[in-house]
């Protein structure tokens, strides 16, 4: 499709894939703080944001963020291309967040405006949460920074799988799509109930869901990205129970061990190849948190893995996974 159809104002508009773009769930909270149904955009970032977001954007400049709203504003060629070209927050996330060190965590959707300007500005401006190889250090020109950086990220994006290590770290070898589909009987931190969110851990990298108000049977259904390091053994879960005026209270947590996936991934390579198919085994042992053995499945030319989890440490509750592994290629 010709994106000047967007121009003439036909119905199959480029305005139209991103507001398509746009209702995809990894899109359907703010990238920076998870705030729900979000209405703005960095077009040469490629993500969605809420208003509260899009004021700190603003004050970035145009070199580093253009901020567009997706209904109100007026599409170039160029923007509605970059925008698709990364494909929303969970991919941009996985470049800008990649890195995050500890004792830094995402502004909430009821941050202070103080608490957001310092989170956004770190991740954009001065590129804090960046692969050491993507980080640009000279600022002469700043209206290039964000266009080399656009540049550099999307060289990535398209990047092969070879690994490489950069300033001591070391580059990630695939994405991990995680579906965070549902816990069942989880545990009591409140009065009667709990305000339960999954929190992901692998390496320096940390990402959440949503929290789910006063709910021990919560539903997601939401899809978390994870770029993933050689050598990366397991993923750390954990559920919390959100509170305003306090410290959140654990629910209980697991290792997810992501070797399985890896290894079968790697080892039938283009799985589009192949029909459905099981490649792999996780076994339940007294060891870990599976209910019951899962398995690794081609299933429509993706490599997936579903996990029911029993949290540890906790006096009840269990969590439905779904993952899905994604090479760099891809």
């Amino acid at each position: 499709m010709s994106y000047h159809s967007y121009a003439l104002g036909r119905p199959s508009s480029g305005k139209r894939r991103v507001k398509d773009l746009l209702v995809q769930r990894d899109n359907r909270v703010c990238a920076d703080c998870n705030a729900p149904d979000p209405k703005w955009a960095s077009a040469n970032i490629g993500v969605f944001i809420c208003l509260k977001c899009c004021g700190v954007h603003r004050s970035l400049g145009t070199n580093i963020s253009k901020v567009l709203s997706v209904t109100l504003d007026e599409w170039s060629d160029d923007d509605i291309e970059a925008m698709i070209e990364v494909g929303g927050n969970a991919s941009a996330n996985s470049i800008y967040e990649a890195y995050i060190p500890e004792g830094v965590t995402k502004p909430r959707p009821d941050a202070s405006h103080e608490q957001r300007s310092k989170f956004i500005r770190s991740k954009y401006e001065l590129q804090d949460f960046l692969k050491p190889s993507l980080r640009i250090t000279s600022t002469s020109k700043k209206n290039s920074l964000q266009v080399s950086l656009s540049r550099k990220i999307m060289d990535s994006f398209r990047s092969s799988s070879s690994s490489q290590k950069s300033d001591g770290m070391v580059e990630c070898i695939g994405m991990l799509k995680v579906k965070v589909i549902k816990g069942t009987n989880l545990a009591i931190r409140d009065m009667l109930s709990s305000d339960p969110y999954v929190v992901l851990n692998v390496g320096k990298q940390k990402t959440q869901t949503t929290v789910s108000k006063s709910n021990l049977n919560p539903v997601w259904n939401e899809e978390l990205m994870l770029s993933i390091p050689q050598n990366c053994g397991s993923i750390k879960l954990q559920v919390f129970d959100y509170d305003t005026f306090s410290a959140d209270d654990i629910m209980g947590e697991a290792e997810i061990d992501i070797q399985p996936i890896i290894t079968s991934a790697m080892a039938f390579g283009d799985a589009g190849m192949f029909g459905d198919m099981q490649i792999g085994k996780w076994l339940k042992s007294h060891d870990n948190a599976l209910i019951e053995d899962s398995t690794v499945n081609i299933v429509d030319g993706k490599v997936k893995q579903e996990l029911s989890l029993k949290l540890q440490n906790v006096e009840s509750g269990e969590l439905q996974l779904e993952l899905e592994w994604m090479p760099l290629e891809q």
